[in-house]
């Protein structure tokens, strides 16, 4: 074998490969698809139904991401029992709550203040989950190997799914949504669905708060402090393990809220709801940049809108039948290219590839 060709990198030639196939073949299909009329036919306002819905979508997993990405900013583990806070939250607030509210017409007649009451149950809910296990199950191996509290977090996420199938049974909940916000809404001349509109309003609002929470606050900078250096934070005075316990709190109060936001727009919950869910959320941290906020953000709508465009446009332009039910081999897929591609995610920091 001759010295040239040992110098190849075998595996570097595959992976360009593979990405040039991925690239052809996602190219191809939006080509055949607008250009040359293969799969159904839809119309502006279709497409533009589908991006909503992508937005909307997007939304919940931005709100879900941003558990992981705080977690991981300031322990850098994945802690994968945070879809089991958002489960929490949402399966609680609709059984002890939403339910009662909607049965007394309490929720119909003054929809805000029942939403805020729901909402309010969940976030408590999913706090109150996510401390007891970063207290019990994470806290005693803060200086283990990482991947010892991975594994705790996997353990964690199963025990928190089969304890509320025990609390609350294994059936399907419906979710009851006041009659404000059924149908559809005209906004500049465009159809929305009013669900969708609340769940976008609200994702903005909390990404706001949470904005300027981290960069204006005084608890804010001691969780940037903690995330840059743990021992030089204790030195300074932060109280670390207080500012990780905040820190669980705040990413589990945006799981609560993504948790009735995820009722009103599926209108049903129950305890495996945490799973699927949690899983995407983690790959829209990855996708935009874990460890980085605006990432989890950016990351939570692009994997929304490529979920909800992707099937239509270039799976149904590759000819696949039951190109809408492919949604979540787009999602992993993704997963995978930005594993492989660039696992500092698209708004990749110096800081997010040392963590790495």
């Amino acid at each position: 074998m001759s010295p040239r060709f040992k110098e190849i990198d075998f595996i570097g030639v595959f992976l360009w490969l593979f990405r040039a196939v991925i690239i052809v073949l996602v190219i191809y299909g939006t080509v055949a698809k607008l250009f040359l009329g293969v799969g159904n036919t839809y119309s502006a306002s279709t497409w533009l139904d589908f991006f909503i819905s992508g937005l909307s979508q997007g939304s919940l997993y931005a709100l879900i991401a941003l558990g992981y990405t705080m977690v991981y900013g300031v322990l850098f583990m994945i802690n994968f029992a945070h879809g089991e806070f958002f489960m929490s939250g949402a399966v609680t607030s609709t059984v002890l709550v939403a339910t009662y509210l909607s049965a007394s017409g309490f929720l119909d007649s003054n929809p805000l203040l029942g939403l805020l009451l729901i909402t309010a149950v969940s976030i408590l809910t999913a706090i109150g989950i996510s401390l007891l296990t970063e207290r019990i199950a994470y806290r005693p191996l803060r200086r283990a190997p990482r991947l010892v509290p991975l594994i705790t977090a996997i353990g964690a996420s199963f025990f928190w799914q089969y304890f509320f199938r025990g609390l609350f049974g294994s059936a399907l909940i419906p979710f009851p949504v006041p009659a404000v916000l059924q149908g559809r809404i005209s906004i500049f001349g465009l159809e929305f669905l009013r669900t969708r509109v609340v769940v976008m309003a609200t994702t903005v609002l909390a990404l706001i708060f949470l904005s300027l929470f981290i960069q204006r606050t005084k608890t804010g900078k001691a969780i940037r402090a903690v995330a840059e250096d743990k021992d030089v934070a204790a030195l300074m005075g932060i109280n670390v393990d207080r500012t990780i316990s905040i820190t669980f709190a705040i990413g589990a109060s945006m799981a609560g809220i993504a948790g009735v936001l995820w009722g009103l727009v599926f209108r049903q919950v129950h305890f495996y709801m945490g799973f699927v869910p949690g899983i995407k959320a983690f790959t829209a941290a990855v996708f935009g940049g874990i460890g980085s906020i605006p990432g989890a953000a950016l990351g939570g709508l692009l994997l929304g809108v490529i979920e909800a465009v992707g099937p239509p446009l270039f799976l149904e332009g590759l000819g696949l039948t039951g190109a809408h039910q492919l949604k979540d081999v787009i999602a992993f897929t993704m997963l995978v290219l930005v594993l492989i591609f660039r696992p500092q995610g698209l708004i990749g920091e110096k800081l997010a590839e040392k963590k790495a």
